[in-house]
């Protein structure tokens, strides 16, 4: 599983892709193919054609979406990759290169019919093979952050337009799980080769690569054989890696750019200076990552002193700017799967912190512990802060290695940020299931959470009954001593006013529709 990790920095307050990207391997070698011709003014080329000058702070290390998995770096991946879904408004699964699927009656099997006549843009067909491909791919090669998603599948059998998956469980979350944050589709032939397709990305998206120069800009043109090419009316991207928050706004001002991620802190001045800023809902939720087969995490009562410790409004005041809210589970407020039952468990009480210190047989200041995160993170100083009023004495350490030990279970205190993901259920599985990456303490889990997950996967997304089967599994989850959430924040990006609004659907950036005028 995936890059959806990460320990936050004042600038980026839920960049996963870079350090799973990081840990994974080794920089791109540059790609140069016939390049875009520089383009001036806001949007134009001198051939009138309208480009996207995007600033990216998730700029991709890694173009293989098998590699880069699905961290925050999808979004910008998904110009080049399609997927056999992709998520409507409602956080919906709807077609993409899939038309249509359907499970057989037992809900282990699920075959997607795949829309005819589509090809890749190196010419191989989009067809039940090349799925096959993409997700045996995912799930064996070596350096895949996917695999742990696709646990589900057993086998696929690919039958022309068709591609039938065989399940090792009934498991109805598929569609959602099979978008373009799990499953971006890669040309198989170009897959042959992983190491140059992660310099020279082919896939059926709407747009396809021109030039790459690593980790600083990517051009590339509208694909006119993407299957819905004529509701993409950008003709150009020139993709660059995001520089200083500080100058992100003027550049946008400027015309240097004309659409960008920004940190909360740059929102007020990316409004005066006239850009529009679009609050695009998502799934992001930061929390603390505790080891229960260390000590002194091996201590229930300990865990729960930390709990009561944190004082979950004081990182939404600090970090958010008034975008955030607080929250004590991986997903925000009004998400379907957010438990309310659950909303108020573990609320702020010093107090009762020091109590169970006590009776878990520790004075001020006996529990030391090192804080380990991959580069300074204003977070870090706020718990060390609340959890110093309590008695606990933390020191920072900064490892920029720091995914390797976590990954490998070997830290005790942690801090990091996910982006979720499309299905809930693989979200859960991701944090409390015994083998989930983000589980520091695995194979602890929580009990009744697996039966609880079980019957998330049993139970049809069309079920009137699948709200609280789903709430009813993160309410379980919740009973993990391994994580301590603190608050949820949206994605917010400052754009051109000349670029027309974009779909909110969550944690995804859709440019059906979207079109680029002149101020």
């Amino acid at each position: 599983m995936s890059g959806r990790l990460t320990s936050r920095s004042p600038r980026t307050p839920f960049r996963p892709g870079r350090l799973r990207a990081a840990a994974l391997g080794t920089a791109l070698a540059t790609v140069l193919v016939p390049a875009l011709s520089a383009c001036g003014g806001d949007a134009s080329t001198a051939g009138g054609s309208s480009t996207l000058k995007w600033a990216s702070s998730y700029f991709p290390a890694h173009w293989d979406p098998v590699v880069s998995g699905s961290g925050a770096q999808f979004r910008e991946l998904a110009l080049v990759y399609a997927s056999l879904t992709r998520t409507d408004a409602t956080g919906k699964a709807v077609p993409d290169l899939a038309k249509s699927w359907e499970y057989n009656a037992k809900g282990d099997q699920i075959t997607f019919h795949l829309r005819p006549n589509l090809k890749f843009s190196d010419g191989e067909p989009v067809d039940g093979a090349a799925v096959k491909a993409a997700i045996v791919r995912a799930q064996k090669q070596k350096n895949s952050a996917l695999f742990g998603d696709l646990t589900s599948i057993k086998s696929v059998d690919a039958n022309g337009l068709d591609a039938v998956l065989h399940l090792s469980q009934v498991d109805y979350q598929i569609p959602q799980l099979l978008g373009e944050r799990v499953l971006q589709i890669a040309s198989p032939k170009a897959a042959q080769s992983p190491t140059k397709l992660d310099q020279n990305p082919v896939g059926a998206g709407p747009f396809t690569v021109t030039q790459i120069v690593p980790g600083t800009k990517v051009l590339l043109k509208k694909n006119p054989d993407y299957w819905d090419a004529k509701d993409i009316h950008i003709d150009n991207v020139e993709l660059t890696s995001a520089p200083d928050a500080a100058t992100v706004v003027s550049g946008l001002q400027t015309g240097v750019y004309n659409f960008a991620d920004i940190a909360p802190s740059q929102a007020e001045a990316a409004k005066k200076a006239g850009l529009d800023v679009f609050v695009q809902p998502g799934f992001n939720a930061a929390n603390l990552s505790l080891n229960v087969n260390k000590a002194p995490f091996n201590n229930g009562k300990v865990v729960d002193a930390v709990r009561y410790a944190i004082n979950r409004q004081e990182f939404v005041d600090k970090l958010t700017f008034g975008y955030g809210s607080a929250t004590n589970q991986p997903f925000p407020k009004g998400y379907v799967a957010y438990d309310p039952q659950s909303a108020n468990d573990y609320a702020y009480d010093p107090a009762k912190a020091k109590q169970l210190l006590s009776e878990a047989g520790y004075k001020a200041g006996q529990i030391k512990l090192s804080l380990v995160i991959p580069a300074e993170d204003p977070q870090a100083e706020i718990v060390q802060a609340q959890l110093a009023k309590v008695g606990i004495t933390v020191s920072i350490k900064v490892d920029k290695n720091w995914a390797t030990p976590f990954f490998a279970k070997d830290l005790t205190f942690s801090l990091y940020g996910t982006t979720g993901r499309d299905s809930a259920a693989q979200t859960l599985t991701a944090h409390f299931g015994p083998n989930g990456p983000l589980n520091l303490s695995s194979p602890y889990e929580p009990s009744g959470f697996e039966a609880a997950i079980a019957k998330v996967r049993q139970t049809p997304l069309d079920s009137p009954d699948y709200t609280k089967v789903l709430q009813a599994a993160t309410r379980a989850g919740l009973q993990s001593k391994a994580l301590v959430f603190t608050y949820s924040s949206p994605n917010l990006i400052a754009k051109s006013k000349s670029i027309s609004a974009l779909p909110k659907n969550p944690a995804h950036i859709d440019w059906t529709g979207v079109t680029i005028g002149s101020n």
